[in-house]
């Protein structure tokens, strides 16, 4: 079998102590291959996101193995970890998290601004992230001059642009309408069969999930259920 990208092996998270002690993970077994497109699904409380925060580098286990193609990512260092982060991994949130008072265009430059592309490049990938979500012409609006849907492929396009090998989708959709929504997890569909980019992506929406490929549940800091997910195609029939 193909080493995986994205490996937990019996992976835990606790918060607190004694009696204020929360185990958020309970040894969490997980592997995510390269070009895999899942869902993660859980109640509130279920480790669901501290799974992600875990996988995106902003927590750390309290014990087991978190491996990124092959690289123990919990024996690295705060700087390590950060390098990891900017230059293989791409966040997409539920909020968009734009800039009010700068351009599309500049909103997808500020990673590449932090990685030290020069000008000319930074520009040049930018445009080309913002063509491929579909906003050519858009690129000198703020996001007050965009809809929300078009405020979501800037996010979408700020995380292409640094050429990710994951992104992580935290709630994607949670701020638009239906027919939005639809937009915005047919394009990630897309990047995915296009790109071969990883896609991780947490929900409360079985709909929503119906768009991966897999599924994983968890419940209680341990998954419960992983098998394929339900394509929306065969959803709506």
């Amino acid at each position: 079998m193909t080493a995986p990208l994205i490996e937990f092996r019996a992976v835990a998270r606790v918060y607190g102590e004694g009696e204020t002690e929360v185990r958020a993970l309970d040894g969490v077994d997980l592997r995510i291959g390269k070009g895999e497109f899942v869902a993660v699904m859980g109640p509130s409380g279920s480790g669901k996101s501290t799974a992600m925060n875990i996988i995106g580098c902003l927590d750390r286990p309290s014990g087991g193995e978190y491996l990124f193609d092959g690289v123990a990512v919990q024996d690295l260092s705060p700087d390590a970890r950060a390098l990891l982060r900017r230059h293989y991994l791409g966040f997409v949130f539920q909020g968009f998290n734009l800039l009010p008072r700068t351009t599309a265009l500049e909103n997808v430059e500020l990673p590449l601004i932090y990685k030290g592309v020069p000008g000319a490049e930074r520009k040049a990938r930018a445009l080309a992230a913002l063509a491929k979500v579909g906003l050519q012409g858009r690129e000198r609006h703020d996001p007050s001059q965009l809809s929300g849907g078009q405020q979501q492929r800037v996010a979408i396009a700020r995380a292409l642009a640094s050429s990710p090998m994951v992104i992580l989708a935290d709630e994607p959709t949670g701020n638009l309408d239906s027919h939005r929504s639809h937009e915005i997890l047919t394009l990630l569909q897309e990047l995915n069969r296009t790109e071969g980019i990883t896609i991780v992506m947490v929900t409360h929406e079985a709909d929503i999930a119906a768009y991966a490929s897999r599924l994983v549940v968890f419940t209680d800091g341990r998954i419960t259920r992983d098998e394929p997910a339900l394509r929306q195609s065969e959803a709506a029939q």
